[in-house]
């Protein structure tokens, strides 16, 4: 947004308010005096808050796009902007180290009951002995 149209956006807005004042002032006349004061000393509060000025971030626009920055905080934002990719990146290489070790685990434990079976390996490699198996013998 150009700094033109941010002057037309907000002479806008203070063309709004102003035509919704109005026709909220407009029935007045005819309310009771302790309704009419509340209403003025609401009025002032809603005046008063619209005047003071929130501090937020800026919105900078730079090569075709808008960035939040943070004032003198502009080494925060590219920290900030980096760390979810280390730590994206550190938890893919632990979930693949833990998998490997799990896998390893497993192999392990199949080669160790087939090396410590009565049976020989290549029994279970022989077509019959599954028909065997699935007898129920």
């Amino acid at each position: 947004m150009t700094k033109i149209q941010s002057i037309e956006s907000e002479q806008l807005q203070e063309r709004f308010g102003r035509a919704v004042g109005r026709r909220l002032s407009a029935g007045t006349a005819e309310l009771p005096y302790h309704v009419s004061e509340r209403l003025r000393a609401a009025r002032m509060q809603a005046v008063a808050k619209r005047k003071v000025e929130a501090t937020a971030p800026i919105v900078v626009a730079g090569g075709g796009s808008a960035a939040l920055a943070f004032g003198r905080f502009g080494w925060f934002r590219q920290i900030a902007s980096v760390l979810p990719l280390v730590v994206l990146a550190g938890g893919l290489v632990l979930i693949h180290s833990v998998q490997n070790d799990r896998r390893a685990t497993e192999v392990a434990e199949v080669d160790a009951q087939l090396l410590t079976d009565d049976l020989p390996p290549a029994a279970y490699a022989d077509p019959g002995f599954v028909q065997f198996l699935k007898s129920g013998h």
